[in-house]
């Protein structure tokens, strides 16, 4: 043991790519625990890595693969995430609900920008928690990262934020539920219209029965769904900025390329021609959640809690702040 274990330690890829496994694991652990499984293991993971920072500083040794773990697994995660998205679904039931979810990242993204402009927050951090809280929270701030050249900093810190406020806000959506003039599938629509993470439409829409929670799930595919549009049409926009500002070339984010097949095998051959047996897609599911956790923690041991302490009250406040906003919105349009 003690041989492997060294040999691990002297490769810096693979030591790199075990601590973030490690830490992973310890924050899906510490997920199960009460109270901190309201935050979900990618929060939990995400703390442990800052706060790892903190006390014992970054681990240079192993930069090779906590590198490779925030950069190539994000790619590979978020590729697997398309399995979770059944386009077959959006296109026959929820195309009126792809009109709805485009003013949902038109009014978060906006109300962030402003936000960022009239109370001077940072304007990375507010970009990325805009399209979290329009989309699909730490996945799609995952996803867009590398298109806009955010900064790991930037892109683990927003993470963290989104995936805690949005736990709140699912928590706040339960307790409130049976004092709303809403039935079960009116609700379901609401929470998924509203809420950021797909784990946070779950928590909030388990309540309602078994109807609500199809609801709120369909709601929040139609936001998934609009990944790639949106994903395509920032692209557009950093080759502008690029021409006029020097940026340098933009790489063609090819990991959605990945995502969008992972998506219509998930909607057209799995289930039609091949079934997954569902012990084995729950796993993948997992997995991929798992790799997302590892990505994230590679992410957050590039955070410094000096650096960021001031930067990151203004966007949490006001994230807060076009949540509550925004619950109302959707309850207005839906």
């Amino acid at each position: 043991m003690n041989i492997i274990t060294s040999t691990i330690y002297k490769q810096p890829l693979l030591s790199g790519i075990a601590f973030t496994a490690f830490l992973s694991a310890v924050g899906f652990l510490a997920a199960q625990l009460p109270g901190v499984s309201q935050i979900g293991p990618l929060a939990a993971a995400i703390l442990l890595a800052v706060l790892y920072r903190h006390y014992f500083g970054y681990p240079a040794q192993m930069k090779s693969g906590i590198q490779f773990a925030a950069k190539k697994l994000l790619r590979l995660a978020i590729i697997l995430f398309g399995l979770r998205l059944n386009m077959n679904v959006i296109v026959n039931e929820g195309l009126p609900l792809l009109w709805k979810s485009v003013l949902v990242i038109i009014f978060a993204v906006g109300l962030m920008v402003l936000g960022a402009k009239m109370f001077k927050a940072d304007l990375s951090l507010m970009t990325l928690l805009g399209i979290g809280t329009g989309i699909c929270g730490a996945s799609a701030i995952a996803a867009v990262s590398p298109i806009i050249h955010a900064k790991e900093e930037d892109t683990a810190v927003s993470a963290g934020i989104i995936s805690i406020v949005g736990t709140l806000f699912a928590i706040g959506f339960t307790v409130i539920r049976p004092l709303l003039p809403l039935d079960a599938d009116a609700y379901g629509m609401w929470a998924g219209l509203s809420l950021h993470e797909i784990a946070n439409v779950a928590l909030a829409g388990e309540p309602a029965g078994t109807e609500g929670l199809g609801m709120a799930f369909l709601a929040k595919l139609a936001r998934v769904f609009l990944l790639v549009p949106v994903s395509l049409l920032l692209l557009w926009v950093m080759k502008i900025r690029s021409k006029g500002e020097n940026q340098g070339s933009i790489t063609f984010p090819w990991f959605l390329i990945g995502f969008i097949m992972m998506s219509l095998f998930g909607s057209y051959v799995e289930g039609t021609y091949m079934t997954i047996p569902d012990p084995v897609m729950n796993s993948l599911l997992t997995f991929t959640s798992f790799l997302l956790t590892m990505s994230m923690v590679g992410l957050g041991l590039s955070v410094s809690l000096r650096d960021v302490r001031d930067r990151a009250l203004k966007p949490t406040l006001i994230l807060v702040f076009v949540s509550i906003l925004l619950a109302f919105f959707t309850y207005w349009i839906f």
